[in-house]
């Protein structure tokens, strides 16, 4: 497998990093990988590096993006914190990633039975996490379809704030980072959401999040993140994600 280099990087579009990304999934859960000369690789990306995407993901230890879409050095930037939510730095990563180190494809990539997502779902407070689990309470509250048992013991219920936390980052990547939003819509890079099934290997991606060219990209964004509030359980706060 060849290290990529700054040519290489130039002749991928954002659909040809996402199949890589999906070819080396299916090469994940068929539990096969492509032969890589890892110390050359480090070598030969010594003096830079020329990543094809930008994986915001959770800091889980079972969805390592590197194994899971079965990638090398050098090949992907990989941002991870828990709930695969977003706040100014990570944007700022992501700009670096995307328009100074020419990545051509963002993901973001949440996964089932993730904690962060069951703390939220049940309002936990503890130290420096309370603020980070507000971040993903929206999801909580914007999930409908559930009536009881609306906390982690409910597998159907935190599997859908999963999915739909997931969707409101994508959406406040967009509605947050002009720079990105620009290269979006001028098919320089693309964008989607994914689902990691920590139980198979296997990641879904959601069709509806998916920008791949400008072509798929209205002239004004529709589908802007819902107005985002936390409320724990005493008094609403208002909340930017």
């Amino acid at each position: 497998m060849k290290t990529l280099t700054k040519e290489i990087q130039a002749s991928i579009t954002p659909t040809m990093a996402l199949d890589l990304l999906k070819e080396g999934n299916k090469r994940f859960i068929n539990n096969l990988k492509v032969n890589r000369n890892l110390l050359q690789q480090a070598n030969e990306t010594s003096d830079g590096q020329h990543p094809f995407a930008v994986i915001l993901s959770c800091i889980d230890s079972r969805t390592s993006v590197e194994l899971v879409f079965d990638q090398g050095l050098g090949d992907v930037f990989s941002i991870r914190i828990a709930g695969n939510i977003i706040n100014e730095d990570i944007l700022g990563s992501m700009e670096f990633g995307c328009k100074i180190a020419g990545a051509k494809i963002i993901v973001v990539l949440g996964h089932t039975k993730c904690g962060a997502i069951k703390g939220a779902c049940d309002y936990m407070e503890m130290g420096n996490l309370t603020a980070l689990l507000n971040k993903i309470q929206p999801a909580v509250y914007a999930e409908k379809s559930v009536l009881e048992n609306r906390n982690s013991s409910n597998d159907e219920f935190v599997e859908k704030v999963t999915a739909i936390n997931i969707k409101r980052t994508v959406d406040a990547i967009m509605e947050r980072s002009p720079i990105l939003k620009e290269m979006i819509k001028t098919g320089a890079i693309g964008i989607v959401g994914a689902n990691h099934d920590i139980t198979t290997g296997r990641v879904s991606f959601y069709d509806e999040t998916l920008i791949l060219t400008s072509e798929t990209f209205a002239d004004e964004y529709q589908n802007p993140p819902l107005q985002l509030k936390a409320v724990d359980r005493h008094s609403p706060i208002a909340l930017r994600i």
